[in-house]
Order: structure tokens, then C-alpha cells, then sequence
């Protein structure tokens, strides 16, 4: 993916409170291939995705696996090249600014589960505070 359209993923992504970034730097991947370099999404210790930086423009990420069927069956995901009997692993292709909508509306909804779960946690951990928050 070239360096325009990771900046436009990296500009939205980045401005959701509590997302961090970390590159990865590519090597051996499961299976024997290689795995090209890559900046991961995060929130907290939760993956959101990534995206590859190489020519084949993929932005990869992981569903659940009602999630991921649906995303593939309305064309809004991939199978996984690599994977593509996952049952929980997806791509999207960025190939232009056009794709670009694509790819974050992916990392949204990653984004949305993991901020959900965090707040499901709060809740049964310290319910007083949870139960001040709401009034």
C-alpha cells in the first residue's frame, strides 16, 4: 500500500480516543511465507487490524465469526489470502483513496467491540462507578 492511502487509514484511526499504533516489522508467518511489514491498530492490548506495507495493498483483521461471514457475504471483507479457511480472519484491499472508507469502516467496527468490551469489564468490576456514570 503506498505511503498516501496508509497516512489517510493512520489520520482517522488514530484520532479515536484510546488507539495506538505499533509497526511490525515483517519476517516468517505461520505456514512457512512471509509476512511484509505492517503498521498495527490498537486499543489497549486489543488488536483493531493492520496494514501491510507492500504492494499488494491488504489491511488484514480478525471477527468474530458471524461478523466476518456477513462481511464477506455483503462483499464488504475478503477472505484472508493466506487464510482463506479462517473463520475468523479478513482483508480488504486498499488500492485507492476510493478504498480507503472500506478499510476504516473495518477498523470501526473492531474499534466499536473493543470499546464495548472494555465498558462491559468497568461494569462488572466497579458497578458503583458505572451506575454514578449514568446518572
Amino acid at each position: 500500500m503506498n505511503d498516501r492511502l496508509s497516512a489517510q487509514i493512520e489520520r482517522e484511526v488514530l484520532g479515536w480516543p484510546g488507539v495506538s499504533k505499533e509497526t511490525g516489522g515483517g519476517g516468517p508467518g505461520r505456514h512457512g511465507f512471509w509476512v511484509p511489514p505492517a503498521t498495527i491498530y490498537r486499543f489497549g492490548r486489543r488488536r483493531l487490524g493492520h496494514v501491510h506495507h507492500n504492494e499488494d495493498g491488504l489491511a488484514d483483521f480478525s471477527f468474530p465469526k458471524e461478523v466476518r461471514e456477513e462481511l464477506i457475504r455483503s462483499g464488504r471483507a475478503l477472505p484472508h489470502p493466506a487464510f482463506p479457511d479462517s473463520r475468523t480472519d479478513a482483508s480488504y484491499h486498499v488500492r485507492s483513496t476510493e478504498d480507503v472508507l472500506g478499510a476504516v469502516d473495518l477498523f470501526r467496527i473492531n474499534y466499536e467491540r473493543a470499546v464495548a468490551r472494555d465498558a462491559r469489564h468497568a461494569a462488572r468490576t466497579n458497578p458503583a462507578a458505572t451506575q454514578k456514570e449514568a446518572t
